[in-house]
């Protein structure tokens, strides 16, 4: 399906090589400021040809508001948001051998089985470029979020193939002394100030940048993870059984192109920990001021208790606990590599050689940060219309 989310919706459309990317928005709260200028620094963070090391497509990706605002405000009405395509080039997959043979590890064969017919350059609705219209609509639910709740999402680079930011990779985040000396003050300006990998350690992100240079000159491509931290969700987000926090979160990465692993608080290494080290102590913080304890933000509380350690990465039994919300994400290398790949003919009668044209990033984590953190405001944004939703059952039964 193109659409996500149940009460802050939005529906995306536009291919790769089309006219444009658009997303409608459903169910954005009334007078919210929201001009072009609130969305276009995300869209500038993803937007293509912003470095050697990514793709050299040169997309300007200006966003232009149709409707559901006046005068700078929100009408609580449906908003359209579209993006041109401007370097699109579909004479680049004018070969006749890519009418023949499946690129390996693209989307071509698998839609074509679906749907009888495929887009007959790049990718199609398979492309990343579709995020485009994700990271438009994560915007406008992220300004709802940070103007009502103080929400605070930010993402970063933490790893690029076998080069990591943390010392032990295989070990839990929530554990990991590096981890938990940056997660509390890390921003997005201080991620930005490591362009253009992402990756808030100098030297690291050096390693990085010349490992992707090495690959995009070598005709390859590598993957590599992206870590999110969430602050100050309120607590009480998340609908068992099935729509658990950690679920509906699962479901928006996943659903990002080339992301092939999702992992939460202890993620994989929490398999591997004692309940006696894995669970995370509460207490009440002495240093709680009047204000923090008593305010009520649209009738969701702050938590007043927090944990010593937080290995449920934020969220114990798929409710939000108040905690900050931190997950990882593994992006697969990209599939488009300038080298002769070994395939078969579309209808079975043979192999043959290809060699995939056109202009794709070496590695995609740097500019899929953006993206990740538009498919966090999205889900949280969805789950606090929900918990609103419940209270005012709540309260009308009162």
């Amino acid at each position: 399906m193109s659409s996500f989310g149940h009460i802050f919706k939005v529906t995306t459309a536009g291919e790769s090589h089309g006219k444009s990317v658009s997303v409608i928005i459903e169910n954005c709260p009334p007078n919210l400021p929201l001009v072009e200028e609130d969305i276009q620094p995300q869209l500038n963070r993803r937007r293509p040809g912003q470095s050697s090391i990514t793709t050299p497509r040169d997309e300007k990706d200006r966003v232009t508001i149709h409707s559901g605002t006046e005068n700078g405000r929100t009408l609580g009405t449906p908003i359209l948001l579209t993006v041109p395509n401007e370097d699109q080039r579909p004479k680049d997959y004018g070969d006749k051998t890519i009418d023949l043979f499946p690129r390996p590890s693209h989307a071509d064969w698998t839609y074509l089985e679906k749907y009888g017919i495929k887009a007959s350059s790049g990718g199609g609705r398979s492309s990343a470029r579709e995020t485009i219209a994700r990271v438009a609509a994560g915007t406008v639910a992220e300004k709802w979020l940070r103007q009502t709740y103080g929400v605070e999402i930010v993402a970063f680079v933490s790893s690029v193939g076998n080069i990591n930011l943390f010392d032990s990779p295989a070990d839990a985040l929530s554990s990991d002394p590096s981890f938990l000396a940056l997660e509390p003050t890390l921003t997005r300006d201080r991620v930005d100030e490591f362009l253009p990998v992402r990756c808030p350690h100098p030297d690291i992100a050096r390693k990085m940048e010349d490992r992707i240079a090495e690959l995009r000159d070598a005709h390859d491509s590598t993957g590599g993870t992206v870590t999110c931290i969430i602050r100050n969700a309120p607590s009480g987000l998340g609908e068992p059984c099935f729509d658990k926090l950690e679920a509906t979160l699962a479901h928006a990465i996943m659903s990002i192109p080339a992301v092939k692993g999702f992992e939460i608080g202890s993620g994989f290494a929490g398999a591997a920990m004692k309940g006696s080290v894995h669970n995370d102590p509460f207490f009440v913080p002495e240093t709680l001021s009047a204000e923090e304890t008593s305010r009520l933000t649209g009738g969701l509380p702050k938590s007043k208790l927090q944990t010593r350690t937080n290995h449920s990465g934020g969220i114990q039994g798929g409710i939000s606990n108040g905690m900050p919300i931190v997950f990882r994400v593994a992006f697969k290398p990209p599939a488009t590599i300038s080298q002769d790949q070994t395939t078969a003919k579309y209808d079975g009668t043979g192999e043959g050689v290809l060699a995939a044209k056109g202009r794709h990033d070496p590695c995609v984590v740097p500019r899929a940060v953006p993206i990740v953190e538009a498919m966090a405001a999205l889900t949280v944004a969805d789950a606090v219309m929900l918990q609103h939703s419940r209270q005012m059952g709540r309260s009308m039964q009162q």
